[in-house]
């Protein structure tokens, strides 16, 4: 394939065999999180091919088309499913995808539902999502978790052994912690200006401390052990508070690692250059 060439259309659908089952959720009485979510069929149009890395377009085709990009060597040695913050759409860690492929890592970034970008959803709201709930529906937070599930899955198929983490910013860390909690198969969680709710359901009762125990990763990030958990937080972060990163690092149980940087809120250069030098 000629470098640099946009538009080359590469369909590559994967009908998974005997994957009939629908996916689940159930939540116990201490609101942990459990989700079953069988691998989906996908579609992925290739944008262009640089040297040794391919930039793509992946659309999972669940209850909704959830569009993703991934930045990919030719032979991975890690990779990484990433949820990007409240209103941030994929497009734009695009750059930051295409630098960890560069260093051997296959970057896939969710387009997160809610975020404004071609994933319908709605902006994150805990009532309208309790509400779901008490139906026996799929809150969307809970769906979000279940499309990184996904994301790897994929990812894992088209990089058989590849070591796949959950990573997220902000909200989307949140997210993050909650599918690695979820799934086993993801080999560790990495959050980044995150945290969780520091069990604020404990104030209720009832189908209300489990909903919301069940979306705090003040909760779930304990399961994740004993796969690595690594919690970066600037102390200048103005919209999550330092002590709240904190406090998310100290639920985990080891191994985990809290890291300071230097920045406001987001992942930045400083913490990229972390994540690859662990990561690979």
């Amino acid at each position: 394939m000629r470098e640099g060439v946009l538009g080359v259309l590469l369909v590559v659908v994967l009908a998974a065999a005997g994957c009939t089952a629908a996916p689940s959720y159930g939540v116990d009485g201490d609101g942990v999180l459990s989700l079953s979510v069988p691998t989906p069929s996908y579609d992925e149009t290739v944008q262009n091919t640089t040297g040794n890395v391919t930039v793509s377009e992946i659309v999972l085709h669940r209850d909704v088309e959830v569009a993703c990009l991934l930045a990919a060597p030719a032979d991975p040695r890690a990779g990484i499913v990433y949820a990007p913050g409240a209103g941030v759409k994929k497009e734009a860690h695009r750059d930051r995808a295409i630098e960890y492929a560069e260093n051997g890592i296959a970057f896939l970034i969710v387009d997160v539902r809610g975020n404004g970008g071609a994933t319908p959803g709605h902006p994150l709201d805990f009532d309208a999502d309790f509400e779901v709930f008490e139906k026996g529906d799929w809150p969307q937070m809970y769906a979000v978790a279940a499309d990184m599930i996904a994301a790897r899955e994929v990812l894992v198929a088209r990089c058989p052994g590849t070591p796949v983490h959950a990573m997220g910013a902000s909200n989307g860390g949140r997210y993050a912690a909650m599918a690695a909690a979820a799934d086993p198969a993801f080999a560790g969680y990495i959050g980044v200006s995150t945290s969780g709710f520091c069990r604020s359901g404990d104030r209720y009762a009832g189908d209300a401390r489990r909903f919301l125990l069940s979306v705090d990763p003040s909760v779930s990030v304990a399961s994740i052990s004993p796969r690595p958990v690594t919690v970066f937080h600037a102390p200048d972060d103005p919209v999550i508070p330092f002590a709240d990163g904190q406090a998310l690092s100290d639920a985990a149980k080891e191994p985990k690692e809290f890291v300071p940087f230097n920045g406001t809120h987001g992942v930045n250069a400083e913490v990229d250059a972390r994540v690859i030098a662990v990561c690979v």
